[in-house]
């Protein structure tokens, strides 16, 4: 078969079955492909001057040498490395203010691990030095077992103290003038490391100040930063600092942001608060033991800080250890004692935790003992575990700040940052303007929409609505049922205006065929064995599987009945469902059902004029599918829990508003997918580029095999794009090749990012930048090609752009038509009647994900998932050790290309 030309389609015969017998994949296309350059910038759209949380920043020393040397601390043998975690930054200091005159009066940038750098060599490439550190607060200070620290002689005892050894070697040398070089498109990895000593250069100076560091971002303990949140939660405000190489020059990007710590003060004020309980009496230490270990404490009257690595298994009262028992100068037999005797014979009578276990600060073999009363949660510690829903809600609504609000924050910081007054920030000639940066935005127009009946629409503001329309392409849906788990919902109300609101939409929605109401004896079975009852009464019912099931739970988030009763329907059955728990039932609300409802059983709501109309450049006239890739990870900590990839697929070109999604399992926290092309399989799954292309190829009307192929990754840093583009990019390649060798699509690639701290603010108003709202200037990359979008609007808070980096475009669209594309992409969403802040595919790669993922927690890790493979919504195993985590379940042939994820 030979190459299909530009503008003539040609057919793709039926995709094989299975791998044929002569493929070999082909080598990489190639091997080191790097982000490209920027072509040009856009033009379109009515200007509009904005201003940034970047500053612009001065290096005069630019001749000069970073010198980077290796820092090993062990303690007084020289041969037992440190490994506790703090001492590093205190070590340091005592060698700077010891040893100036041995390192030759220079100060150094610590990195608090096993980095620092200076301007300028030290002395001498080894440096080796004894440091003797006075106060060191530690469980080391507490021996033989027994809770001495709170003895009032022992507070009056000389300071502990502990020698240490420290070793500083030169490693290499980084030239401050690769940060230039990086500004006229001469980027290199030395560009890198000259930009990490600048941010050691800023955090060394925040931990001076006693703040938390995290990664790039430090936190003042500072009452006014504080955000409470519940259970013993509080979110800490602070600032967020990086170095960015823009058009612009070296800029800083500063930003507010939040960090979760636990709430300092009492231990046991803290165990009420977290688990929700009045009484001490009913706290559960089980839970407890848990949420505290890890901490750090100071106990009192001594003023020592201790870490905890768990409770006594006995209250105080029972709890013995092991004493010794002095005969004036000489030692005397040991003797078991229990914590309560122990300071009651010290004069000290416990009251509120004698019938309490005891904090044990002290090591697995050798515990220590320190009743709660005594003790105090230290500030500044982070809370790593999950935030339930109310907490999460809390901290989203708490920390919103207005556009001025977050711009007078930021001049504040930096005011108190006051980095000018650093002898080292200075001794480099850096120096770090504190105003805003000017940049030129633009405000694109927005995409005119196409409803049914042939009426148009411009939305306004981002919005739009269905009053007085139809829907593109209505369903009809005859047989289906309401199953009802709440005991609160009006369904006879509910029904009747569903009915209504439908028909004003074009829909022909049928009165259900039944309505089953959960018995109430169930409602205390766990939540798989409901959803089976629900079933067996509903089939009872029915003569035969209903085409929609609505599926009212009892609560609004995180229901444990949504996990099986989503999988019962698309896995086991192939019925499309819809779940709801409405608080208040309006109009809005019922609109907004009734989107996703006709989305997912395959009607369309609305689309673009132009899409409608064939009119999208290089997209309408030459076959196109269009990707959108993401990874969802686990809760934070659970290491057991499987990482979730799903790719979407545009279909029935020339549409770009009807997607179905292809879904795998892969190793936990792994961000690449490695699913997308598996050329040998055991389960005959050759991956979800395969399928979802051979899905394109059956869904066009005329079997047309797709001659660009757009791709929206989200979910990626800066530092993987290379992985990206080599990696993922060089799967999809190879699937194109296993399906024709002599086929030759052309790519574009686009990564969208969310988390990152740019931000824009209209000069002069409080108001947030208007929807469409782009800019590629200034404060973008000074080489590749990127650019920001604001596509939504941000009637609260402060809106968050999405950064596109276009890494690869090989069929060639001009920066305004670019950019009208994926600004078009935020208004194709189905589910909804706003402006999206990212393109609609990745939006539903995330929704797919995260709904399939649900599988995965409900699923108890059993062996049963694992017989389910390949397919849509099948997994295959990940690579590198990435076996034995649960496969996701395939879906059901009458739902797997529905968008069951709307």
């Amino acid at each position: 078969m030979s190459k299909m030309k530009e503008g003539t389609p040609e057919a793709l015969p039926p995709p094989p079955a299975i791998v044929p017998p002569n493929f070999v994949p082909a080598k990489l296309h190639n091997p080191n492909r790097a982000p490209m350059a920027r072509r040009e910038l856009g033009t379109r759209g009515q200007r509009i001057p904005l201003l940034t949380n970047h500053f612009r920043v001065q290096l005069e020393n630019t001749d000069d040498y970073f010198y980077q040397y290796s820092v090993a601390l062990f303690y007084e043998d020289q041969k037992t490395p440190v490994e506790a975690k703090g001492v590093g930054r205190r070590v340091l200091d005592m060698v700077h203010s010891i040893y100036s005159s041995e390192l030759g009066g220079k100060g150094f940038a610590y990195d608090g691990e096993k980095t620092l750098f200076t301007v300028g060599p030290l002395p001498s490439t080894i440096n080796e030095f004894p440091v003797l550190l006075e106060n060191l607060a530690s469980n080391r200070t507490v021996r033989g077992g027994s809770p001495r620290d709170n003895d009032p002689k022992r507070s009056r005892r000389p300071p502990q103290s502990k020698s240490y050894h420290v070793k500083i070697s030169l490693a290499t040398t980084i030239p401050i003038k690769a940060i230039f070089e990086a500004l006229q498109g001469r980027e290199s990895e030395q560009f890198n490391e000259a930009v990490r000593v600048l941010d050691v250069l800023l955090r060394q100076h925040a931990a001076k100040q006693g703040c938390l560091l995290v990664r790039q971002c430090f936190f003042h303990n500072d009452p006014k930063n504080a955000i409470s949140i519940g259970g013993g939660v509080v979110g800490c405000r602070g600032f967020h600092s990086s170095f960015r190489a823009t058009q612009a020059g070296l800029s800083l990007n500063m930003d507010v942001s939040t960090t979760m710590i636990v709430r300092p003060g009492k231990v046991l004020d803290f165990l009420l608060e977290n688990q929700n309980v009045r009484d001490i009496r009913d706290i559960d230490w089980i839970k407890a033991k848990r949420m505290l270990k890890s901490l750090r404490i100071k106990t009192f009257p001594s003023n020592l800080e201790h870490k905890i690595i768990g409770l006594s298994e006995k209250s105080c009262m029972d709890q013995k250890f092991t004493m010794k028992q002095k005969n004036g100068s000489s030692p005397g037999e040991p003797f078991e004692i229990t914590v309560y005797d122990y300071y009651l014979k010290r004069g000290t009578e416990l009251k509120e935790s004698r019938n309490l276990p005891c904090l044990d600060v002290g090591k697995p073999k050798r515990p220590v003992y320190i009743p709660l009363e005594f003790c105090e949660l230290i500030s500044l510690q982070r809370y790593t575990k999950s935030l339930s829903n109310l907490q999460r809600a809390s901290l989203v609504e708490k920390s919103r700040q207005k556009p001025q609000d977050r711009m007078r924050t930021l001049m504040g910081a930096l005011r108190q940052s006051n980095y000018g007054a650093d002898p080292l920030i200075n001794s480099t000639g850096l120096t770090i303007s504190t105003t805003f940066t000017e940049v030129q935005g633009r405000v694109l127009e927005p995409p005119k929409l196409k409803f049914g009946s042939g009426g148009d629409l411009l939305p306004r503001n981002g919005r739009w609505n269905f009053n007085n329309k139809t829907l593109v392409e209505p369903t009809q849906i005859s047989c289906w049922a309401i199953v009802n788990f709440s005991a609160r919902c009006d369904i006879k109300n509910m029904c009747r205006d569903l009915l209504r609101c439908s028909g004003a939409k074009g829909m022909a929605l049928h009165q259900p065929s039944t309505v089953i109401e959960e018995n109430y004896q169930d409602r205390r079975s766990p939540a798989p064995v409901r959803v089976e009852k629900m079933f067996e009464a509903l089939m009872r019912t029915l003569p035969g599987p209903p085409s929609f099931l609505l599926c009212i739970l009892p609560e609004r988030k995180n229901s444990d009945i949504y996990g099986p009763w989503k999988r019962k329907c698309l896995v086991d059955l192939g019925i499309v469902t819809q779940c709801i728990a409405p608080a208040r039932i309006n109009d809005q609300y019922l609109t907004n059902l009734l989107l996703k409802i006709n989305a997912k059983m395959g009607g369309i709501n609305s689309l673009l004029s132009v899409e409608y109309l064939h009119s999208i450049p290089l997209v309408s006239r030459t076959p196109t599918i269009i990707f959108g890739m993401d990874v969802s990870h686990g809760s934070p900590g659970r290491s057991d829990v499987p990482s979730v990839a799903a790719v979407v697929s545009s279909r029935q070109w020339p549409l770009i508003s009807r997607y179905r999604a292809s879904v795998r399992a892969q190793s936990a926290r792994v961000e690449m997918i490695d699913g997308l092309f598996k050329p040998v399989s055991a389960v005959k799954d050759e991956g979800m580029i395969r399928e979802l292309l051979a899905d394109y190829y059956t869904s066009t009307t005329v079997q047309l095999k797709p001659q660009h192929i757009i791709i929206f990754r989200d979910g990626v840093s800066e530092s993987q794009f290379n992985q990206v583009l080599n990696i993922e990019l060089e799967q999809i390649m190879q699937a194109c090749k296993f399906l024709d060798e002599t086929w030759d699509p052309k790519f574009m690639m686009i990564v969208a990012q969310k988390t990152h701290h740019t931000k824009f603010f209209q000069q002069g108003s409080d108001a947030n930048v208007p929807p469409g709202t782009i800019i590629d200037n200034r404060v973008c990359h000074p080489k590749n090609n990127d650019f920001y979008l604001c596509a939504q609007n941000g009637p609260i808070g402060t809106t968050r752009p999405t950064h596109y980096h276009v890494l690869l475009d090989q069929i060639g669209f001009s920066a305004d038509d670019l950019q009208e594309l994926v600004h078009s992409l935020s208004y194709v969403y189905q589910r909804s009647t706003t402006a999206i802040s990212v393109v609609a595919p990745i939006c539903y790669a995330h929704l797919a994900a995260q709904q399939m993922s649900q599988f995965v927690k409900y699923d108890d890790m059993s062996d049963t998932a694992s017989s389910h493979s390949g397919g849509a919504g099948g997994s295959g195993s990940g690579s590198g050790g990435a076996a034995g985590f649960t496969q996701i379940p395939k879906l059901h042939e009458k739902v797997c290309r529905s968008m069951f994820f709307c």
